[in-house]
Formats: C-alpha cells, sequence, structure tokens
C-alpha cells in the first residue's frame, strides 16, 4: 500500500531530538517494515538523525503577501501592526501555509509519481488541509491527535486567534476517518470535540524493541558508565525534559534523601530544557556535583546505551488534573529492561504495572516516591526480574510495527482493496 504521512508541524522537524520528532521517524519506519510504500510529506526536515527509509517530500511554508493581507482583512485583524506582534504573525502564517498546503502536497507526490491508497496525518495547530487533501485523492484519512492542540498552546504558551485555531481543530477531527488518539485523556477530548466513538481508538506511544533490547546496548552501557566515572555503583536514571511538569526538582528532593541512607547511589539525568541550568545549580548546591550527572541533549541513537548503564529509572511527573501524555520515555526504559519508579496518573498505570515492571507511587507524595526507590536500590534481584518482565511487556505489546499494524487493520479503514491491507501477523520485537 502506498502511504503518504503529512507532518505539517514546522515545530516537529522530522530528523531532530525531539519526542515528536522520534515519533514520526519511527511510525513511518513502521509503515516500511510493513511492506508498505510511504511518502513523508512535512513542512520542515531537521537534521541531526538518519532519515526514515521513506521518500521525503520537504515543503517549507512560502511567504504569501496576499494572502496574509486578505487573511488579516478576513479575520479582522489589522495587517499593518499584525507583524510587529510575533504571537499572531506565526498563527497569521500557519493559517497562509495551510490555505495552499494541501495542492502543494499533491503537486509534490504527482511529481514522484506517487498515489496514495492512505493520508496519515500528524495533527498540528491551524491545519486541516489533510481533509482537502485526502478528499482529492478519494482516499481514507487517519488522523493522530498526541495532545488538546489548543487548550495546551492557550495555557502553556501564547494563543491569539483562539476560536479560529478551535475551528481548524474540529474540522481536522470531524474530517478524519479514524482519529488515533495517544491517550485515554486525549480520546475523551478528541469524543468532546463531537467525533463518534467507534472511529476514534487509543494508540501509546511506542518502541523499537530492537534497538532498546536490554543485549543490543550493553557494550554501549559500559562505555557510558565508564564515560561518566559511575563505576558499580547502584544508578537512578531519569530520561526526558527539563520543564517544570517533568519533576526535576522533585527528583532532586528525593534524591537528597536517599544520599543520607544510599551513600553510593548517583543520579544519571539525561535531556535538556529550560530548567536544566537551575537543575545543575541546585545539585551543585547540595553539594551532590559528584553524585548527579547530568549529560544534556544526546542524540536519540543515544539513549538505549544511556537506559542500559542505569539500573532503573524513575518517572517524577507532578500532579495535574489533565495529565494526557503518552510517556515515550517511559516505554523505552521498559523495552530497555529497566524498572520504572513514576506517579499514578493518567497512562503510566496502564504502562506500568505495579510491582511486576516497576512501583507507583500516589503523585507528590515525596515520601512514597523515595520509599519505592529505596526498594529498588536495596534490592538487585528485584529490579532485574522486573526488568525482564518489562522488556517481555514492551516487546508484545509496544513494538511500532505491531502499533502501526493495528491502525492499519482497524475496522474504520475497511473499505481500503484487500491488497491495501496489512500483512496477516505484523512484525514484532524487531523480528
Amino acid at each position: 500500500m502506498k502511504v503518504a504521512y503529512l507532518n505539517a508541524d514546522r515545530g516537529i522537524p522530522v530528523l531532530g531530538e525531539k519526542g515528536a520528532s522520534v515519533h514520526v521517524r519511527a511510525f513511518t519506519t513502521a509503515l516500511a517494515a510493513l511492506g508498505h510504500d510511504v511518502a513523508l510529506v512535512c513542512s520542515r526536515a531537521g537534521s541531526g538523525n538518519p532519515p526514515p527509509p521513506v521518500r521525503m517530500l520537504e515543503l517549507p511554508p512560502a511567504a504569501d503577501d496576499a494572502a496574509f493581507v486578505a487573511t488579516c482583512r478576513r479575520l479582522g485583524v489589522d495587517e499593518v501592526t499584525a507583524p510587529a506582534d510575533l504571537v499572531l504573525r506565526g498563527e497569521l502564517a500557519r493559517l497562509v501555509n495551510d490555505q495552499t498546503l494541501a495542492a502543494r502536497a499533491a503537486a509534490a507526490l504527482a511529481a514522484e509519481g506517487f498515489a496514495p491508497d492512505l493520508l496519515y496525518e500528524r495533527q498540528a495547530l491551524f491545519h486541516s488541509a489533510g481533509v482537502e487533501l485526502a478528499a482529492a485523492a478519494g482516499v481514507a484519512r487517519v488522523l493522530e491527535v498526541n495532545a488538546p492542540l489548543v487548550e495546551e498552546q492557550a495555557r502553556f504558551r501564547d494563543l491569539r486567534l483562539r476560536d479560529e485555531a478551535q475551528a481548524y481543530e474540529d474540522r481536522s477531527l470531524n474530517g478524519a476517518d479514524l482519529v488515533v488518539a495517544v491517550s485515554e485523556e486525549v480520546r475523551q477530548h478528541v469524543l468532546s470535540r463531537g467525533v463518534a466513538d467507534r472511529r476514534v481508538i487509543v494508540l501509546p506511544n511506542g518502541v523499537d524493541t530492537a534497538s532498546f533490547a536490554p543485549a543490543a546496548a550493553l557494550r554501549a552501557g559500559i562505555e557510558i558508565r565508564e564515560r561518566h566515572g559511575l563505576g558499580d555503583d547502584p544508578v537512578i536514571g531519569f530520561v526526558g525534559s527539563f520543564k517544570p511538569w517533568h519533576g526535576m526538582d522533585f527528583l532532586l528532593d528525593a534524591f537528597m534523601r536517599l544520599t543520607a541512607v544510599h551513600g553510593t547511589a548517583r543520579l544519571l539525568a539525561v535531556g535538556t530544557g529550560p530548567m536544566l541550568g537551575e537543575a545543575r545549580a541546585r545539585a551543585e548546591a547540595a553539594g551532590l556535583g559528584g553524585r548527579v550527572v547530568f549529560t544534556g541533549e544526546i542524540p536519540h541513537a543515544e539513549v538505549p546505551g544511556h537506559l542500559a548503564a542505569m539500573d532503573f529509572t524513575v518517572a517524577p511527573y507532578l500532579p495535574r488534573d489533565d495529565f494526557y501524555f503518552s510517556p515515550l520515555k517511559v516505554v523505552e526504559s521498559l523495552a530497555a529492561g529497566r524498572a520504572v519508579v513514576a506517579p499514578r496518573i493518567g497512562q503510566i498505570e496502564a504502562l506500568v504495572s505495579h510491582g511486576e515492571t516497576g512501583l507507583l507511587y500516589p503523585p507528590g507524595d515525596l515520601a512514597a516516591c523515595v520509599a519505592r526507590l529505596t526498594v529498588l536500590l536495596d534490592n538487585a534481584a528485584l529490579r532485574a526480574r522486573m526488568g525482564a518482565r518489562a522488556a517481555e511487556r514492551a516487546s508484545r505489546d509496544w513494538d511500532w510495527t505491531q502499533l502501526a499494524g493495528r491502525v492499519l487493520a482497524h475496522p474504520a479503514l475497511a473499505g481500503l482493496p484487500a491488497e491495501h491491507l496489512p500483512p496477516p501477523a505484523t512484525a514484532r520485537g524487531g523480528q
């Protein structure tokens, strides 16, 4: 089958290090592994990682002054002063890009000699061109939704044209034959926008289980321990973004309590973000400079090795009512055979089986988190057993090829000709 994958968000460079970038590469790679011909149409290719084994067609947004002015006038925005407002200008630029995106994508696909049998689209703020593109091609459209984007933008960033953003989101959602929600919380959001329940499925983040298998990264894990002088000390691992809700401050509080009892425990923190500098300074001020290692941003290909250098990991998310995430790093930790300590919140309860593949604690309960960390620090045999079960479950339930096969086999896409359906048995565990 020929699958056109549309990623219109310039904030998600396909070859970048973001979790969203990893998601795009991994899913298109999984489609290709299932034997499908994939054309990835994106607004920004980016750099930093090898491209997936697909046809990549980059369509950067083109400036169109006439369309910008027309859009301003349609929305009652002063086209003279609008460019001075960087947030508003960015929103208008997205709207202008969406006006021609379907036609440009169709032309690019035609130039490639690529007539799609299916359109798979990653939802993007202020974009609904996929509806038009699928209709023009006469194919079904799958829309992947990873967050309530309008609400997220309004809450954590700036959003000027909220009503317009919501109108585009609703058109995109209701113009899909199948909506793939990354978590149950996102599914509830999609249903609240009027999409029929039968057209919505939950598909969590997946993992390339072959690359993350414990044996595959063993040598790299030994090298990383040597690089950071970790020796044979027990290592607690964190992989993620240094943003407020990821809980690095909470984790440092927990680690400070642990050091009084576990004098050899180390913390290996992998990732970057706006709070990285603050976390480093806090660790130094607490006298933990030699006990906490901050790697900064690393290529995604090096994540398996860093996980192999850890004895177990912690995902210290802070309490919040709208935890709608599907934590990629939790799934990757489990696939790497690492038990996970995390709060009972959102999708984490479905990913981590308490007492089997990790240990859960009440969100925000520092004493309980420290107690769970202590249990695993004190019992190497227990964390090894949990890690083995974690890797087994990840291989069974979260391999990207298995998840991609589930999407293509959904009844909502039953109109595809028989020769376009996925193979009867999808690849699992990288086999």
